[in-house]
């Protein structure tokens, strides 16, 4: 089954959400655009993304409810491809991409970054998240790159987040500044698939930068920042991760929101192998951090534990 298969399915379970007509117009655009004897042309290709926002309706653009199946058969898939967060709208643009036949060739390539060149917000969103199902996808590494410079945190996310692409195509500078900017502007840095085998000291040092300023200008740290550090942080990261495990004494514990990143302190712990501390924070007095800590002892402590964590709004 292919990427475009699959989404096709997608949308057909939920016909429901889409105007009267919206299906047969998607199923005439995928048509046009895959025929062979008469390739379409760029601007009638870029035409056809942006006319699917009104074929198929204002529902289409609100977020879908994939099951756990659906998405579980996306990552076997396409191993990194999570399109869990995705709409409707974004899955039939998807679809019309991977309709073109010539995706393998030059004219395909064109195509594609002329499209971004004339793409609104929504279509942007569409097209990164393309990118991971097309044919040798390092010839969109540019492009990608140029989706981490956004200050459209909806096209950055898109670019980004539940999708192979990132790991699989940028070097580590790209790599890095991607995830430290995942920080600055609050999306979940522990969607950034397999953000776990890239790690490095340059990753570590950067977010610990940032944990100082943030610190000295007295704003909370992000909760995902503690994820940056893995065994990489140093004696430097280790006293970062006490200084912020501190905070327990100057906050209400009760305080949930307030605690994401004192919780997430203790679970760096454990991506940093502190047996001994973790044990005596399971032995304490604290037992807000005790289920953290349990998790760090049994190795557990992968990007995905973030998951238990809603980022707190900055400031």
């Amino acid at each position: 089954m292919s990427t475009q298969v699959l989404l096709r399915t997608y949308i057909e379970s939920r016909a429901s959400q889409i105007l009267d007509g919206g299906l047969e117009w998607l199923e005439s655009a995928a048509t046009e655009i895959g025929s062979r004897e008469t390739l379409v042309s760029d601007s009638r290709f870029g035409a056809l993304l942006s006319l699917a926002s009104r074929k198929l309706g204002h529902e289409a653009r609100q977020p879908w409810s994939l099951s756990a199946m659906e998405i579980e058969s996306a990552g076997i898939l396409r191993d990194g491809w999570n399109p869990a967060n995705w709409t409707l709208l974004v899955a039939a643009r998807v679809h019309l991409i991977l309709s073109r036949p010539d995706l393998e060739s030059q004219s395909g390539a064109d195509a594609i970054e002329s499209a971004f060149r004339f793409a609104d917000e929504g279509e942007l969103c569409a097209l990164y998240r393309s990118l991971a199902h097309l044919p040798n996808g390092k010839r969109f590494v540019w492009r990608a790159a140029e989706g981490c410079r956004t200050n459209m945190v909806s096209v950055f996310e898109a670019d980004v987040l539940d999708t192979p692409f990132p790991t699989e195509h940028f070097d580590d500078v790209a790599f890095n500044q991607a995830a430290i900017k995942a920080l600055f502007v609050g999306v979940p840095l522990w969607r950034l698939w397999s953000l776990d085998r890239r790690l490095s000291p340059e990753l570590a040092r950067m977010a610990l930068d940032l944990a100082d300023e943030r610190r000295s200008a007295g704003r909370v740290i992000q909760t995902d920042l503690w994820l940056c550090l893995g065994t990489f942080g140093g004696e430097r990261g280790f006293a970062a991760i006490e200084t912020e495990i501190a905070r327990l004494d100057t906050i209400d514990a009760a305080d949930e929101e307030a605690m994401f990143g004192i919780r997430a302190a203790v679970l760096a712990l454990g991506r940093a192998g502190a047996t001994e501390r973790l044990r005596e924070i399971c032995a304490g007095s604290h037992p807000a951090l005790a289920a953290e800590a349990e998790i760090g002892l049994a190795g557990d402590a992968n990007q995905n534990a973030w998951s238990r964590f809603t980022v707190p709004a900055l400031t």
